[in-house]
């Protein structure tokens, strides 16, 4: 399977479902951030504490890697960050394109997969914004050693992980009855772990997802190079039923070391 188009075509139409991550910034976010008050999120609901970004954002060169949809990538670039939002997704670029000539803002799109940042030369970073899209992705040791790569030394990753407990329960007694089974093996996949009937049924609806291990998430950074030196954890509101007993995302920043 071609998991690269077939993801692609379904954030094309979540885009034009107006799913919640598709939705962009209003014009009132971007004067606000612009003044200099705004948050941004890699996980569902608690915002990115201020401090892990630089004090003064002025030409900070900033990726945001897998996370077109018109939300981060504006307000960023209205705190005055140099932008550059890559996505898989043109008509989640699109929703950033649409706000930059909105509001007047500075900012790159670029389409492409995020395991492959070969567009990008070696240092081309100061920080990179990756929020929870690598459940997207078949393998993301790539997507952490790409990442190592086009950051300056110092710079800082911030990434949102899924918690692979979110792929252990049967999707359909969640949906239909409200129930909490377990099912699957982590690592987690679509393509190997649903029925036909199943996996079709699904992308009707939505991307294809994969439930990667907290040693490929955590310790693929590790292993990439990097120095893991914060995180929190973060859940849906109550209408998930996961939701309603653990937390089932990470947060983390980490460091490109100076040498």
């Amino acid at each position: 399977m071609d998991i690269l188009k077939i993801n692609r075509e379904a954030w094309d139409r979540q885009v034009d479902e107006n799913d919640r991550w598709t939705i962009p910034v209003s014009p009132e976010e971007v004067a606000k951030a612009r003044a200099g008050e705004w948050s941004v999120a890699l996980t569902p609901i608690k915002p990115v504490p201020r401090d892990w970004f630089p004090a003064e954002m002025n030409g900070v060169k900033i990726l945001c890697l897998a996370s077109g949809g018109g939300q981060q990538g504006p307000l960023l670039s209205a705190a005055g960050a140099d932008v550059t939002v890559y996505d898989n997704s043109p008509k989640q670029l699109g929703r950033d394109q649409t706000v930059a000539e909105r509001d007047g803002l500075s900012l790159k799109t670029v389409q492409g997969d995020m395991a492959d940042l070969s567009v990008f030369a070696d240092g081309s970073f100061d920080l990179i914004f990756h929020p929870c899209s690598n459940c997207f992705a078949e393998n993301i040791l790539p997507v952490w050693k790409e990442a190592f790569r086009v950051l300056s030394p110092g710079a800082s990753l911030l990434a949102g992980v899924c918690n692979p407990v979110r792929f252990i329960f049967d999707e359909a007694a969640q949906d239909d009855r409200g129930e909490l089974v377990v099912r699957h093996k982590i690592p987690y996949s679509d393509q190997t772990h649903l029925t036909q009937a199943e996996r079709e049924k699904a992308m009707q609806t939505r991307p294809l997802e994969f439930g990667h291990t907290l040693e490929d998430q955590l310790g693929g950074q590790l292993k990439a190079g990097f120095h893991l030196v914060e995180l929190f954890e973060d859940r849906f509101d109550e209408s998930d039923l996961i939701s309603r007993y653990v937390d089932t995302f990470l947060a983390t920043r980490a460091i490109k070391p100076d040498r």
